[in-house]
């Protein structure tokens, strides 16, 4: 028979698992990543509805085309004004990639191309150098802007976090081409150049002026330009 003592101890043991147990509760509580750039939530279901990633097909009608794609076994056309392209293998080209939160991209480079910085707000990416030498690197968040990098050749592999401005040059004389691994079925990509410069409609010239301290006509030529 257990003594008072023994069932103050077990009633102390029960208490304190039961607070443990309601902690690791509220750690591991949180709303599944999103999918896309954002949700409006509505309140009628008659309007247009939207899904946090994409409706499922039916698994009794799905095919082998579903989780196919061959996209990736042609190089990508480098006449632009970087010197780059991304081909992409994401849910929007592999139907079967949904809810599996992984994708693909093919990254071709001119000679001296850039795949300039940017983010994707969605996913950890994994780029392993197939061919070529590329200079890459990504950024730390504020107040310490801490700069990575490194020279990448083939076989070389070099992570970038998700959200954290990278980029990647060729510094070879040679064309070079990766592939990327991304952690998300739809990781996004948003060019920094492309959405401080180039958005619609524009960002005030007086906002980029103050930002970035130059001239407003430095912003309005590079705004042209975008």
């Amino acid at each position: 028979m257990y003594s008072l003592y023994n069932l103050k101890q077990m009633n102390t043991l029960l208490a304190y698992t039961t607070l443990l147990a309601m902690a690791f509760s509220l750690v591991s509580a949180s709303d599944p990543s999103p999918l896309q750039d954002f949700c409006v939530a509505v309140n009628d279901t008659h309007e247009t509805v939207f899904v946090n990633g994409k409706f499922c097909k039916d698994p009794k009608l799905a095919t082998p085309n579903d989780f196919f794609f061959s996209g990736l076994r042609l190089p990508g056309n480098t006449s632009n004004k970087v010197g780059s392209l991304v081909t992409p293998a994401n849910v929007g080209q592999i139907p079967g990639l949904n809810t599996l939160g992984v994708s693909l991209a093919r990254v071709d480079y001119a000679p001296y191309g850039l795949n300039p910085p940017h983010i994707h707000p969605r996913a950890t990416e994994i780029l392993t150098v197939l061919e070529g030498t590329l200079y890459a690197g990504f950024v730390t968040s504020n107040p310490e802007n801490r700069l990575f990098s490194k020279v990448l050749y083939k076989g070389d592999v070099f992570v970038f976090p998700k959200g954290l401005i990278h980029f990647q040059l060729n510094v070879g004389t040679t064309k070079a081409m990766a592939i990327s691994t991304l952690s998300s079925q739809n990781p996004g990509v948003i060019t920094i150049a492309n959405a401080v410069f180039g958005s619609k409609p524009a960002i005030s010239a007086d906002v980029l002026t103050k930002a970035f301290q130059v001239d407003k006509n430095v912003v309005e030529n590079l705004q042209s330009r975008f």
